[in-house]
This record gives C-alpha cells, structure tokens and sequence, in this order.
C-alpha cells in the first residue's frame, strides 16, 4: 500500500511511501483482536475489590428466634445475607485478572489492528512532529488541518518528546506513543492513526517475524 506523505499543516509532500504489505495488508484476524484487547483491559485492573461474607460480618451468632411455631421462615443468625446489614452471597475478592497470551497472537492482533486501519484510509504519515515550545494551540492546528475534529486521534512518534506531550496533554481526543509502544487497544480505540515517517522502521521492527 502507497500513502502520500504530510506536512504538519496538511499538506502534501512531493513524495509519498510505501508500507508493508506484511504488517498494513494482512488478513485481519478478530479472535486475535478480541485475546489481546481482553488482556489488556484487564491489566488495568487492580483487582482490590473485597466484600464480607457471612463468616467475616460482625454481628450476634446468637439463634434470632425459635426453630418452629412463628409463622415464618427459620433464622439462625443476625449475619445471614437476608437481612440488612448481614454478609453478601458469593461477593467478590482480590484476584489478578491477568492470563496469557502468546507472543505471536499478539503480533497478529497488532498487525490485524494496522490493517484494519490502512483498509478504513484511516491512517496519515506525517514527515514530521516538531514544536518549538509546548503550545497547545499549535496541536489544535494540526488536527484542524486534517479536519479531526473530536474524533480520537493517536499520533506515534519515533521518540518521547516533551514539547509534543506537553502541547496535548491537556487534549482528551488525542495520544501520543512511541513506535516500540503500540498495542491493539489504543490503535483500534482511536477513529485517526497519525505516523510520524521516521517511527516506521521501529513499527516494522516491533512486528517483524
């Protein structure tokens, strides 16, 4: 696949580039998809949630009333999930949600995710990402010049600079990561793939076989 390469005020260069049909044109594969974002969204889970179950509730173990003879159903103790304040029935507890996934389903995910974006002309390469000094006005520009508007927008660069993140940080549409950093979950959640040229060789590199 051939793509035009951009300037920062949306214009196109005289030159243009062609990307690797191995990791923008390969056949998609969704289960990959779905195995990689899964792990990764439960990565961002602390799993710290706790609950109290009848055993750990504070409370009377004292028998509430009679076995028979009241009318109503038996009561053993104060603690049981039936009544306010008593322990919570198969509540949850600390676990780590993290599983398994193989190196090479989740470079099938990646590439699957790349291609899907290069078959939806989703994806801009940019000659180059510089700023003078962090201004956030300046990276509103951009995005106006390629009519982003609130669409999301994940911008990859070669390396961390703290003039770009500083100028979109305060952007809630937009990221910025690095060629070495891209995962599935952040390529697919973002409508617009901004590629600096010069993070292409590390993209290649990252997914290579």
């Amino acid at each position: 696949m051939e793509l035009a390469v951009f300037q920062m005020d949306g214009t196109k260069t005289s030159r243009s580039i062609t990307l690797d049909s191995a990791i923008f044109g390969a056949e998609p594969n969704d289960h990959a998809i779905y195995l990689d974002t899964k792990q990764y969204m439960d990565n961002q889970r602390q799993g710290t949630h706790d609950t109290l179950e009848k055993s750990a509730v504070s409370g009377s173990t004292k028998k509430l009333k009679r076995q028979k003879g009241t009318g109503t159903a038996r009561s053993g103790s104060i603690k049981s999930p039936l009544f306010r304040g008593g322990g919570r029935i198969f509540g949850p507890h600390p676990r780590d949600y993290d599983f398994k996934v193989n190196k090479k389903v989740k470079r099938l995910a990646r590439v699957s995710a790349l291609s899907y974006k290069a078959k939806d002309n989703e994806i801009i390469i940019l000659d180059d990402l510089k700023f003078e000094k962090p201004r956030t006005k300046n990276f509103i520009e951009i995005l106006k010049n390629f009519e982003t508007g609130n669409k999301k927008a994940l911008f990859v660069v070669p390396a961390s600079d703290r003039n770009i993140l500083l100028s979109s940080r305060n952007l809630q549409q937009v990221k910025i990561m690095n060629a070495t950093d891209i995962n599935t979950y952040d390529i697919l959640k973002h409508n617009r793939l901004f590629i600096v040229e010069g993070s292409l060789k590390d993209i290649e590199k990252v997914l290579a076989e």
